[in-house]
């Protein structure tokens, strides 16, 4: 993952992101990525269930 900070506390899922970060142009190069999963990820505490997020600019 980049720049993502999940955390689970009983069925709370948080989620931290640097909203200041830039990890430079996506693969079509039409957006700036600033945090992704990078995939689908197991959510902390719960490994059945995952979640997918791309956080970007244009």
């Amino acid at each position: 993952m980049k720049n993502i900070e999940m955390t689970s506390e009983g069925d709370i899922l948080t989620i931290k992101i640097d909203l200041s970060q830039r990890f430079g142009k996506s693969s079509s190069g039409k957006t700036t990525i600033v945090a992704s999963t990078e995939g689908n990820q197991a959510v902390p505490g719960h490994e059945e269930i995952k979640i997918g997020l791309n956080v970007y600019t244009k």
